[in-house]
């Protein structure tokens, strides 16, 4: 794994101010509030869907349009909007493993070179947070 301090500024700091709503959602929905459980089901599915975005742009950038490198970018939206419908506390580990294992995709797609050396730096502890928020939201109301 690189150094964080190769992870440019602005992405550093927009990603860890990213998890101020997970952090307070997820606390406030272990005090019993269920508009906080939702709230953090629903930054959870735009967040996921972001993420899974990105790998769209990167092959935008390179120019490259092969369906398994642009369709891999949809699967993360499509498990978050199901994932919508299914009870809770099940959503919550559905989502908690979909960003796991979209750590895992990101981690070989820098392996392969199709993702930023600096990439693991950041997506490691960002990760770790949303997955312990979501778990912990598992054990909400």
């Amino acid at each position: 794994m690189t150094n964080s301090a190769t992870v440019p500024l602005a992405a550093r700091l927009l990603g860890f101010a990213g998890l101020i709503p997970f952090v307070g959602l997820a606390g406030l929905a272990l005090f019993g509030s269920l508009w906080a459980l939702s709230a953090l089901i629903s930054y959870a599915l735009a967040i996921l869907a972001f993420m899974g975005g990105i790998h769209w742009g990167l092959a935008m950038a390179e120019g490259e349009s092969s369906l398994a490198r642009l369709g891999s970018s949809v699967v993360w939206p499509l498990i978050g909007w199901f994932a919508f419908f299914v009870g809770h506390p099940f959503n919550l580990l559905l989502l908690a493993a979909a960003f796991a294992a979209l750590l895992a995709y990101d981690l070989r797609e820098v392996r392969l070179k199709e993702a930023p050396s600096w990439y693991p730096a950041l997506r490691w502890p960002l990760t770790g947070v949303v997955v312990v928020c979501l778990v912990l939201g598992m054990f909400a109301s």
